[in-house]
């Protein structure tokens, strides 16, 4: 095959664009009518894709309105949700109109972290220590150097960690409206160089991140230690709201809940959500976030009550959703309109964001749950996601 072309002159033009499509299309008998249809300046994109070539168009629709009552976020928003997959927002539409009809869901943001994790190796095990005790003893001008290099980045604080010869930290950073990698990891690379230029004792190796920051996939770390927004969301609902509008019980979701639980133990998951990943997906398609950040994002914890008086309440927490409402995909012209939809594109928005999504990931979970208990999950399925092939 032929080598993709490029404009070293500029390489985000329309020009561009299609003499790659003509490429592709050449060496693969692939027609990208519809690839090649898009109604933004290529201009934009630099800092977000290399070698644009056209989009990949996913269906958007709005659930809602949802009815917040967060610290950020409060009142009524339609939320946009970008997905493929039939029934998804119609299902979260209905648990955003039982949940409207409860008074709303609240959402609190409890704890924000972005981290890198640089592993440091030594001799032995003493000089690891020993150095992880210089650390604690200079964190104060090792914040001034981390603090320097960004204008929204704040150290927080530095865990550490122990095997053998290696020691790895930790840094915490608070990151404003931005997601933070980039942020976070320009930051540490400073300050390590600053550590290694002091000649730490027995210092024999040295990787700026060694998975222990765990970006991009799922660890028990950081179901206890944030990464990203640690977030909560929680509703309770009357019985007979649940009969009237779920066709269920509280008693019927509480029992599930408490299976689904059993479930979770037995499959050794690091999270007993039935599918936090759906909604977040597709929010994030939406909103210009980093999908990959999906995988850390998407796991979290139900709890469920079935209180005296008959009512159900229920709470998701999410411990590592990654969210960005600057920088990022978020500035690109569909995505910010989405954002825009819900308040949330620019400075000081990042939390109501975070809010929402939770909301929504709880109105997701319970319009779910419903149907399973109901026993309408396959019923709504072959009613509205079955998309069956015509050729």
């Amino acid at each position: 095959m032929r080598q993709l072309p490029r404009d070293d002159r500029d390489d985000y033009t329309h020009d561009a664009a299609a003499a790659r499509r003509r490429v592709v299309s050449a060496e693969t008998g692939a027609r990208l009518h519809h690839v090649a249809a898009f109604s933004f300046d290529p201009g934009v994109l630099p800092g977000n894709m290399e070698g644009f070539s056209g989009v990949a168009q996913v269906p958007l629709g709005f659930a809602g309105p949802l009815l917040i009552n967060g610290e950020h976020a409060s009142g009524e928003y339609f939320v946009p949700l970008a997905t493929t997959e039939g029934t998804l927002v119609a299902s979260y539409g209905r648990g955003m109109r039982v949940t409207r009809a409860a008074g709303g869901v609240t959402a609190t943001v409890i704890d924000d972290a972005m981290q890198r994790a640089p592993v440091f190796v030594f001799e032995d095990a003493r000089a690891a220590r020993d150095f992880g005790q210089w650390v604690e003893e200079s964190f104060a001008i090792i914040k001034t150097k981390a603090d320097e290099s960004s204008r929204f980045g704040t150290l927080r604080d530095i865990e550490q960690y122990a095997l053998g010869p290696m020691r790895w930290l930790r840094f915490n950073f608070t990151t404003g409206d931005a997601a933070g990698q980039n942020m976070v990891t320009k930051s540490v690379h400073q300050v390590c160089k600053w550590m290694i230029s002091q000649q730490p004792r027995g210092l024999t190796d040295f990787a700026l991140a060694a998975n222990l920051d765990t970006d991009k996939k799922h660890s028990s770390l950081n179901n206890l230690h944030t990464r990203g927004k640690r977030v909560v969301a929680e509703v309770t609902l009357p019985a007979a709201l649940i009969e009237e509008m779920m066709r269920t019980s509280a008693e019927d979701l509480y029992r599930l809940r408490q299976l689904s639980n059993m479930g979770s133990l037995l499959a050794g998951s690091i999270s007993n959500g039935a599918h936090y990943a759906n909604g977040i997906a597709a929010i994030f398609v939406a909103c210009g976030q980093d999908v990959a950040n999906v995988a850390e994002s998407s796991a979290g914890f139900s709890y469920s009550e079935l209180r005296p008086d008959g009512s159900y309440y229920l709470s998701v927490t999410i411990p590592s959703l990654v969210v960005a409402t600057i920088g990022g995909g978020t500035g690109l012209p569909t995505q910010r309109e989405c954002l825009e939809v819900l308040g949330c594109y620019g400075q000081e928005r990042v939390q109501a964001f975070a809010e929402i999504v939770a909301a929504t990931v709880l109105c997701g979970e319970l319009s779910l749950a419903s149907a399973i208990a109901a026993d309408e999950w396959v019923s709504s399925h072959e009613a509205h996601g079955r998309n069956r092939p015509t050729s």
